[in-house]
């Protein structure tokens, strides 16, 4: 546009109820045009003091509000939760329920990513990945069903293991679900991955380097598309992760498109996690029981993992009693959100949708 044009910049409000960013969040967009000059989140719409919540209940008592932060990645909020707890009260846990925990995390990310998968088609306009993603996502929660009797609010993970043993057939059905899903993979690329429009909406957009990524602190596939290998699974190592051969999906173009990529690399990665796993898991029964009313000893701990959206963390204070003396959460989505004015600033109004969905947040966990 030319300098010696006067225009006045226009400020609209992009939600917080829009199909494209992923829940109740409010962008306040200043534009020049359809230039993005301000992009600003708002968020809070979906905020229940979480926190709050842990310190009036048991410990035990507090797992199943952990499935409810990100919805679409329980059992890895499960596992936060318990592991500091373990952690604080040094509690060991048996080789079979770190396997089973893998699994199931494993399986979680899968099923997460699949659904990035389809609704980022979704944003930029194609359906048919949305429904190839659900397909395959519903063998996973079929999985989980069988194991602990939920499909998306699982309440599994407890400290000291899980709350019930694999169920038969499970191996099986589990080794024929990873080859299965080796096999789409290729179908996803031919619809998606490599669709020239697909491409021409990502490549090149939202750009964030990996000085600015680090500065705001980002985690996950959203930092590792900026080309720095920082996982928690690798930097930090729990359950039996360092006893498992597998790479870190790294990208270096720090774009829309890498973010995305980044997240296909990593079905891939997490497919041969499980594989390991599922042949490595010690036969037998689970044998443990951990006590419904658990006293947690005086201290405090900070424990953290990798969630499908990053390094998400839980600080936790205990006075001696059966509940929480106070909760703090690590939310990656909150975390890689902000740093959304900077990746948006210059393009068109219209990039907000992939940059946005690129980040892949969920609102449970930004709110809390």
């Amino acid at each position: 546009m030319s300098s010696r044009i006067k225009t006045e910049l226009l400020e609209i409000n992009m939600g917080p109820q829009h199909p494209s960013t992923h829940g109740v969040l409010r962008l306040d967009t200043k534009l020049d045009g359809e230039v993005v000059v301000e992009c600003r989140p708002d968020v809070g719409y979906l905020h229940r003091g979480v926190e709050k919540l842990a310190e009036m209940r048991q410990y035990i008592q507090f797992i199943p509000i952990t499935d409810r932060l990100d919805y679409l990645a329980s059992m890895l909020g499960n596992m936060a939760y318990v592991g500091a707890i373990e952690k604080l009260a040094n509690i060991e846990v048996p080789e079979r329920a770190e396997y089973i925990r893998v699994i199931m995390m494993e399986l979680q990310r899968v099923a997460s990513h699949l659904i990035f998968f389809g609704s980022m088609g979704l944003d930029l306009g194609a359906t048919t990945p949305f429904i190839y993603g659900m397909r395959e996502r519903e063998d996973i929660l079929d999985l989980f069903e069988m194991t602990c009797g939920a499909r998306l609010t699982y309440n599994y993970f407890r400290p000291g293991g899980v709350s019930k043993d694999l169920p038969g057939g499970f191996l099986e059905k589990c080794k024929a679900y990873v080859k299965k899903q080796r096999e789409k993979l290729p179908e996803y690329d031919d619809l998606l991955t490599n669709n020239q429009i697909f491409k021409a909406r990502m490549h090149n957009v939202g750009i964030i380097s990996a000085e600015d990524a680090i500065n705001y602190s980002m985690s996950g596939p959203s930092l590792r598309a900026s080309g720095v290998a920082y996982d928690v699974r690798k930097a930090d190592p729990y359950c039996v992760y360092d006893k498992l051969d597998w790479k870190i999906a790294t990208r270096t173009e720090g774009d829309s498109l890498a973010r995305y990529l980044c997240r296909i690399d990593e079905i891939r990665q997490s497919l041969n996690i499980i594989e390991q796993a599922l042949d490595l898991i010690p036969e037998g029964k689970l044998d443990y029981k951990t006590p419904l009313k658990l006293k947690v000893p005086e201290g405090e701990v900070y424990f953290h993992i990798e969630s499908a959206r990053g390094d998400v963390g839980v600080y936790l204070v205990s006075d001696g009693s059966d509940k929480p003396y106070r909760l703090k959460w690590r939310a990656p989505s909150f975390i890689n959100l902000g740093a959304v004015n900077q990746m948006v600033k210059g393009w068109k109004i219209a990039d907000i949708v992939a940059v946005v969905g690129s980040i892949d947040v969920v609102m449970g966990e930004v709110d809390r």
